[in-house]
């Protein structure tokens, strides 16, 4: 069928170039062909068919081509989508061919890209285009980095890698596959993908120009390499060199089985899940084999640039081994037998990154990482940070305690035949209809519960908190605290209160005497409580009211809240980030869903 299809183009494209011109059949190659050139090479080393081998040059795009090949950084105002994947062909004619010509123009190719034109998530194009070298700070906004781009360059990575060995390429791909394909699904929902990746400030993945698409009417080409993308997380973990002693390459920590033919050994590896309050990365190789190895095999597991030697660890059933720098393998050479347990211990550092610009004013413009991870801020705009004296990013950037998430609440109450959440909306306190997780919304209707007298404690039942003094901090403005103003004063959010205020509340048993709910009571004056009101409609302000015999129906009732589960969560990775106005609450781009998001921020001392 596929020799059929090619005999077709083959006719299709020769009538084109004998009636008319080559130019013309040139000028076609400035629409969307895909990966004609990459699948003609393929077909010809099966084939064998000159004519595959000629029509696979004729896609070959020789403007294009020509200017990677003169080493000119002038891919500005060329499709990105349309272009890489003739990248990826000539990197095939390459194979076939051994014509050096086109490892040259592959190689530099990916160099311009990474130096000029990509953005922290290892992601690139604007608008579906490339912009002026080094200049991405203008083209921050909600259509970043197609997906498909994404997925095709992941493919220029993995064929330098195999020419090369070269750490740089390796890792690239983790980084273009943690943050650049991770992060085009909603969540875990499969099928639910995204066209483009925002990258702007206050920008969100549901509100770019396409949104998320639907599992079943939607189809755009980022859909298909979307799904592809997720079936093939396991690509590129592992790579094999063959040879007297058959060597394997470990490119990626991520959980997974090989039966490894050639060192006729199955090996396991098990990754631990990363974590922000314990900096490393660790992982665990075992091996199984129906029968013992014939002969010696290497491993080689790379030690990423994003590490330090500085705490990092190897060891070959329990003897340690000798770690060479960041940016090198880790080679271990033996007859492995089931009885064999290799261990590493890679220090994760935070560390910021500018954006490619070299203009001097958006010099201020970085991307904060945690190893190979980006992460974003839970911010609808604001990204000033200041850091001052500080010496250091642990000065200003601390991880969130895996405690906390056993400390965050949801304050539900009912009006009419609808469900309500206490919630944060621009810094006051109101009642907002209940949110699907996921979402802003749901965010703001997060609080962490702060014990005045036992700060790290979780909460498990309400037995736990009933006449506790608390605190509470809204889940995405880390630092501040819910601060009542006195009697009928509204509900805000605040860092520093003024005098007579208070961000103490007393948790008491619910004034309308249900055993599931709770009141607020101000510690600073007995008696008065939050208060949501009667009868109420989205967006009703919360204040604080004092219970008298000649309080409306319905007080008791409009006083007592259900205390739930917070409807978000910590991701195990999170920080809090000091800013000039305000703190920051940082995750992983990959976690995002719907809500609001700032990458890069304005980082100034």
């Amino acid at each position: 069928m596929t020799k059929w299809m090619v005999e077709y183009f083959y006719n299709r494209v020769q009538n084109v170039i004998t009636k008319y011109s080559v130019e013309r059949h040139w000028n076609s190659l400035n629409e969307e062909t895909g990966g004609m050139n990459d699948v003609l090479y393929r077909l010809y080393t099966i084939t064998q068919d000159p004519k595959h081998l000629l029509l696979a040059h004729l896609f070959d795009k020789p403007c294009f081509l020509g200017l990677l090949a003169v080493q000119a950084d002038d891919i500005s105002g060329f499709h990105a989508n349309t272009h890489i994947p003739v990248v990826i062909g000539s990197q095939m004619r390459y194979e076939v061919t051994g014509d050096p010509l086109y490892k040259v123009t592959g190689t530099f190719f990916m160099d311009i890209v990474n130096a000029s034109h990509g953005y922290a998530t290892g992601g690139t194009s604007a608008g579906e285009f490339w912009s002026d070298p080094k200049r991405l700070a203008s083209t921050l906004g909600t259509e970043n980095e197609e997906s498909c781009t994404t997925y095709n360059m992941l493919k220029v990575s993995r064929h330098l890698f195999r020419w090369t060995k070269e750490m740089v390429y390796a890792d690239y791909y983790e980084r273009a596959l943690t943050n650049g394909v991770l992060s085009i699904q909603r969540g875990t929902e499969p099928g639910v993908m995204i066209y483009m990746l925002p990258l702007g400030r206050g920008d969100s993945k549901a509100k770019s120009y396409h949104g998320w698409g639907t599992r079943f009417s939607s189809f755009w080409c980022c859909y298909g390499t979307g799904i592809e993308s997720f079936s093939k997380l396991g690509d590129s973990i592992y790579f094999e060199e063959e040879g007297n002693v058959p060597g394997l390459y470990i490119i990626q920590y991520i959980s997974s089985s090989l039966d490894w033919k050639s060192g006729n050994i199955v090996l396991n590896q098990k990754v631990d899940p990363v974590v922000s309050w314990d900096p490393y990365l660790r992982m665990t190789h075992t091996f199984s084999s129906k029968q013992e190895a014939s002969q010696s095999s290497s491993l080689n597991l790379r030690i990423p640039l994003w590490t330090n030697s500085n705490g990092a660890k190897a060891t070959l059933n329990g003897q340690s081994l000798s770690l060479p720098a960041p940016g090198n393998f880790i080679s271990v050479t033996q007859r492995w037998s089931s009885t064999d347990k290799l261990t590493i211990q890679l220090p994760i550092n935070l560390r910021t990154e500018a954006i490619k610009d070299d203009r001097p004013a958006y010099a201020s413009i970085q991307a904060i990482l945690y190893g190979p991870y980006l992460l974003a801020g839970h911010t609808s705009g604001d990204w000033d940070i200041k850091t001052g004296s500080a010496k250091s990013l642990s000065d200003w950037i601390t991880p969130i305690p895996a405690s906390y998430n056993g400390q965050l609440v949801t304050f539900a109450q009912e009006s009419g035949d609808s469900a309500f959440v206490l919630s944060n909306s621009n810094q006051s306190i109101t009642m907002e209809k209940f949110p699907e997780s996921g979402t802003d919304a749901a965010l703001h209707a997060t609080f962490r519960l702060i014990m005045k007298e036992e700060s790290s404690s979780e909460v498990s039942s309400l037995k736990d908190v009933i006449g506790k003094s608390v605190m509470l901090e809204p889940f995405d403005f880390p630092g501040m605290l819910v601060v009542q103003q006195g009697t009928d004063g509204e509900l805000v959010v605040s860092d520093s209160p003024k005098e007579g205020d208070s961000s103490v509340f007393r948790l008491v048993a619910g004034l309308d005497g249900k055993d599931e709910t709770i009141s607020l009571e101000a510690v600073n004056q007995n008696g008065c409580f939050v208060y949501s009101g009667v009868n109420f409609n989205s967006g009703a302000s919360l204040k604080l009211s004092c219970s008298t015999e000649s309080s409306e129906d319905g007080f008791n009732e409009a006083v007592s809240f259900v205390m739930e589960k917070g409807i978000s969560e910590y991701h195990p990775i999170s920080f809090v980030a000091k800013g000039a106005r305000r703190n920051f609450l940082l995750a992983p781009l990959l976690s995002f869903r719907d809500e609001t998001y700032t990458v890069y921020f304005n980082i100034q001392d």
